[in-house]
């Protein structure tokens, strides 16, 4: 028996929709969706932790490099206060605390002949410690990078994320180039995130992969959610140490949370040095 055109045509949209419904009702098909929902909920979450991570070591080095001097200056007025008291009681107790916070200040002899080239009696040279951290020798100019800084690296650990990789070789490359990725992100170099997205835009795409069996992503998830508890540890140890701390009572502006820092500790400068002025007045 034959069948009309339009009877043809209806039977081919029918066949059609049974087979889109019936990949839909595949035992694998609602785990497959599940497992890509989590694997993009938990490149959004990484994305939130390093780009938090990255303000923190930026908060830090700064407050290093812009109040370390500051803070030497302080505890060289503590000591030299400690110094006068003790001078003008005697007393041997003021003169134990005047000689341990003076030895506080000297630095270590013997490190820079120990490790020429490395370090000196204060600490590790920059250039030693960014090698030894892989961390970028020039400091970032402020804590939190650019708008388009920040929306070209969200970009770029959207489409490069490691998690996405499912052969070994491809996660290696991916680790490799987010890290470069990290490092501009760091500096808030906004020319150099542009490079490495063309960069990733011409570079080997992703070979398509086979949909997985249901053994392979049960794991897949179970992996998902053991790199989500790790994350978050990592997100709780990063808010609640003293810099993360800080950076959460100014999340809008962390650069002028450094100056208002700055400013509390150029007041107790003067404090120190009106209180050092006057013992020193008495002495003479």
């Amino acid at each position: 028996m034959t069948t009309s055109q339009g009877e043809q045509g209806s039977g081919g949209a029918g066949a059609e929709q049974a087979a889109v419904g019936g990949d839909a009702q595949r035992p694998e098909a609602r785990l497959e969706r599940a497992v890509r929902a989590a694997e993009q909920a938990l490149i959004e979450f990484e994305i939130a932790v390093d780009t938090f991570r990255i303000e923190v070591e930026n908060f830090s080095r700064l407050h290093e490099q812009r109040l370390g001097p500051v803070y030497a200056r302080i505890e060289e007025l503590d000591a030299r206060i400690l110094e006068a008291k003790a001078a003008r009681s005697g007393d041997p107790e003021d003169r134990r605390l005047a000689d341990d916070a003076r030895s506080r200040l000297q630095p270590i002899p013997g490190v820079e002949e120990l490790l020429s080239g490395w370090m000196d009696g204060n600490g590790l040279f920059p250039e030693a410690a960014a090698m030894l951290t892989d961390q970028p020798v020039r400091p970032p100019e402020r804590v939190r990078p650019s708008e388009e800084a920040r929306k070209l690296y969200r970009d770029l650990a959207r489409q490069a994320h490691p998690d996405l990789a499912q052969e070994e070789a491809e996660r290696h490359r991916r680790e490799e180039f987010i890290t470069r990725v990290n490092a501009a992100y760091a500096r808030g170099s906004e020319v150099e995130l542009r490079e490495l997205t063309a960069e990733w835009a011409a570079g080997p795409k992703l070979k398509e992969q086979a949909p997985s069996a249901g053994e392979e992503l049960y794991a897949r998830l179970e992996w998902l959610a053991q790199r989500k508890e790790l994350l978050t540890l990592v997100a709780k140890e990063l808010e609640e140490g003293a810099i993360g701390s800080m950076l959460r009572l100014a999340p809008d502006d962390p650069d002028r949370l450094l100056e208002e820092i700055a400013e509390q500790l150029r007041a107790e400068v003067a404090e120190r040095e009106a209180e050092l002025a006057a013992l020193e007045a008495l002495e003479s």
